[in-house]
C-alpha cells in the first residue's frame, strides 16, 4: 500500500477490518425488490435517487462495498461495474453474485483513479462509498471524466446538518447545536476511528461540480418515514424527521 495516497491506504485497512460486520446487511439489500437508501432504509419510491432511464445504460458504482446498488441496477437492465477499496468487501460481493445469480465486473481499486477510458459510462453512482470516503477534489473529477455527455452522477452522503451538529463521539446522536465550523470543512477524522472521511459545504460542492462540467439537477434532502428504524447511533429518528441527516446530489455531464 506504499503507493496509495495516505487516506486511501488508511480507509482500505479500516474497511477490510469492518467487512464481516456488513455481510448481513449486504444480504438484506441484495434480497430487496425495491431499493432503499441510507441509514434509515428509505424506499426508492420516496427518495427518487435512481436515474429515470436505466435499461441498456453503462454504470459505474464508486465504492460499491457489497455490491447491492449495482445489483439493483443490473436487475433494471443496466450494465454495471463496481469498484471498491476493500478486497474483503469485494469477497462478500462476489459471494452474493454467486448466491443471487447476478454477475457484473468488480474491481479492487481506488475510486479516485478508475482504470477505464474517458466517457465509458452513462451513470456514476455512490451511496456512502466514494461520496464520503474519497477526496471530492479527486473522485468527482474522476467521475466526470468517466461519464459520457448527458451522463448522470448520483451520490448519497451525510447532510451538512449531520456533520455540523454531530458530536465527535458517534455513539451520541446529533443535536440542535452547531459543534464545528462550516468554513474550511473538507477532511474529517473522528476521534477513535482509524479512517478518513471527506465532507464539503454545499457552496463548495456546487462550485466543484460546476468546475467539472457537471450541472446540478437536484438536491434531495432525505426524510425518513415516521416508523423508520436504524442501527445507527449517530442520528435519532425524531432529529432526522426535523433535519435531513442525508442528502442526494444529482448532476448531469454537459456536452
Amino acid at each position: 500500500m506504499a503507493d496509495l495516497p495516505e487516506h486511501v491506504a488508511t480507509n482500505r485497512a479500516f474497511w477490510d477490518g469492518l467487512a464481516d460486520s456488513y455481510v448481513a446487511s449486504g444480504r438484506r439489500n441484495w434480497e430487496r425488490e425495491e431499493p432503499a437508501w441510507g441509514i434509515f432504509s428509505v424506499p426508492e419510491s420516496e427518495v427518487g435517487m435512481l436515474p429515470a432511464a436505466i435499461e441498456g445504460r453503462d454504470s459505474i458504482e464508486l465504492g460499491c462495498g457489497t455490491g447491492y446498488v449495482s445489483a439493483w441496477l443490473a436487475r433494471r437492465g443496466a450494465r454495471p461495474v463496481g469498484i471498491d477499496n476493500s478486497a474483503r468487501q469485494l469477497e462478500t460481493a462476489r459471494a452474493f453474485q454467486r448466491e443471487f445469480g447476478i454477475e457484473f465486473p468488480l474491481l479492487h481499486g481506488d475510486a479516485e483513479q478508475v482504470p477505464y477510458p474517458d466517457a465509458s459510462f452513462d451513470i456514476a453512482i455512490s451511496e456512502y462509498g466514494a461520496s464520503i470516503w474519497c477526496d471530492p477534489y479527486a473522485w468527482i473529477p474522476e467521475a466526470a471524466r468517466l461519464l459520457r455527455p448527458g451522463g448522470e452522477l448520483v451520490f448519497l452522503c451525510n447532510s451538512i446538518f449531520t456533520i455540523l451538529c454531530g458530536p465527535d463521539d458517534e455513539t451520541i446522536p446529533a443535536g440542535d447545536q452547531l459543534l464545528r465550523p462550516l468554513f474550511g470543512m473538507h477532511r474529517v477524522e473522528w476521534p477513535g476511528e482509524d479512517s478518513v472521511e471527506f465532507h464539503l459545504p454545499p457552496g463548495k460542492m456546487i462550485a466543484l461540480l460546476r468546475d467539472c462540467d457537471l450541472e446540478v439537477t437536484e438536491l434531495i434532502e432525505v426524510r425518513p418515514p415516521a416508523d423508520a428504524k436504524t442501527a445507527s447511533t449517530s442520528v435519532a429518528l425524531d432529529w432526522a424527521r426535523r433535519y435531513p441527516c442525508e442528502e442526494v446530489w444529482r448532476a448531469r455531464k454537459r456536452g
